[in-house]
């Protein structure tokens, strides 16, 4: 079973725990190490001293035949074999060893030859004092390292909220809702010190609000420039319905027709760039509806069902998506040109080239064709804004066997 971290919790969090926590075990490793030898060097050159005090007093007494004191011996059976050694070897020596099963600091020294004088002190007390040293360095090391810990989360896990927040609100804006804003409190109160992440939160905020005032300023002009085209169109088209049959008027009559369908589509994409479409639910079987939509195109398309479903839809929106895209297939792709309906899954899909790679990567742009395509990109971004306002998702990809393929998948 995996611990659940909290939604905050990332990568930038855990390095920060792992930091401060290596940091503050070496620190306190360290500092552990410099009491640690620093109070041993000073307890264990107290008893050393005093050893070796001892054992110039015993040497004395024994040169002088005086009888030796309780602490003192010649050969004693306690005393380690290594100071033993140094002092047969005719050089005095201290160590700290054991005495009757309790800690003792020895001092010997050569007497009689190949005999060794030894003193023991009691080092108990020294023991216990370096004992009880290490355990409240570890005691203290461990709660400071666990205080800090604590301390050090907060803070960081207060800065990676933050950073959530703006990454939140940043995917937000990606996903086309320009109104959400960070709105870091210290970024409007200019006595409050500004650190990075309300910097970042301010760039964030004013890049949303400058790229919404100049979409809302494209998507005015686009609705205004389409409302002016209108009037001057229809005269247009009256006059060209005065024009005597011929080959230059039947021109004249298809670029006018052309220009006002240029016109109704950029009409419909600024009343979806509003964003206050509303849909008028019915129950539809999406077999139906494709099989009409397949009639009404008067091309040569082909409807497969796999398996139909019947989906609370808005039909007229539902036939504009799928007449965009059944157009498209035979604009811009070749036959044989497919209509699959999968559940509440439709694919639409040709034999041609396939989608370009901005579009499938990014979606349709609108006045933007590539490889000498004819159209203005204006199809494809209606199906998507239409198929958004349905609450439906609308996908691009291309077959591995050639032919773009664009699914439409309702919810």
């Amino acid at each position: 079973m995996r611990l659940a971290l909290p939604r905050w919790s990332g990568t930038l969090a855990v390095k920060a725990a792992v930091f401060i926590t290596v940091m503050c075990c070496a620190l306190a490793a360290l500092l552990g190490v410099l009491v640690h030898v620093s109070v041993t060097n000073q307890t264990v050159g107290e008893a050393r001293d005093l050893a070796l005090s001892r054992l110039r007093e015993a040497t004395a007494a024994y040169e002088a035949g005086d009888t030796l004191e309780w602490d003192a011996g010649v050969d004693p059976p306690d005393l380690p074999e290594s100071l033993r050694a140094l002092a047969v070897a005719g050089d005095r020596g201290t160590m700290v060893g054991a005495h009757r099963g309790r800690p003792a600091m020895w001092a010997a020294g050569p007497v009689d030859g190949n005999r060794a004088l030894a003193v023991e002190v009691d080092y108990s007390q020294g023991a216990r004092t370096i004992a009880g040293l290490d355990r409240a360095i570890l005691w203290s090391s461990a709660l400071a390292i666990t205080a800090t810990l604590l301390v050090g989360a907060f803070a960081v896990t207060r800065v990676t909220k933050r950073l959530h927040t703006t990454a939140r609100v940043a995917r937000r804006i990606t996903a086309g809702d320009l109104d959400a804003r960070v709105d870091d409190p210290r970024t409007k109160d200019a006595s409050r010190p500004q650190d990075e992440v309300a910097a970042v939160a301010a760039a964030l905020d004013s890049m949303a609000g400058s790229l919404q005032g100049k979409l809302l300023s494209e998507q005015r002009f686009t609705a205004d420039v389409a409302h002016e085209l209108r009037t001057p169109l229809t005269g247009l088209h009256a006059a060209a319905e005065l024009l005597p049959p011929g080959r230059p008027t039947e021109l004249v009559r298809d670029r006018v027709a052309a220009l006002r369908t240029l016109t109704e589509d950029l009409l419909e994409i600024s009343r979806l760039d509003t964003g206050r479409e509303t849909v008028e639910l019915d129950t539809e079987r999406l077999a139906a509806v494709a099989e009409r939509v397949v009639r009404a195109s008067g091309t040569d398309t082909e409807v497969v069902v796999v398996r139909d479903l019947a989906v609370e839809t808005d039909r007229r929106r539902l036939e504009r998506v799928l007449g965009n895209l059944v157009a498209n297939a035979h604009r811009h792709g070749r036959g044989p040109v497919s209509v699959t309906v999968d559940g509440a899954e439709v694919r639409v899909r040709d034999h041609g080239d396939g989608f370009p790679e901005y579009l499938v990567s990014h979606g349709p742009q609108r006045f933007r064709t590539e490889g000498g395509a004819r159209g203005h990109g204006l199809g494809l971004t209606i199906a998507v804004g239409q198929a958004e306002v349905l609450g439906a998702r609308l996908s691009f990809s291309n077959a591995d066997d050639g032919g773009a393929v664009a699914t439409l998948t309702l919810r």
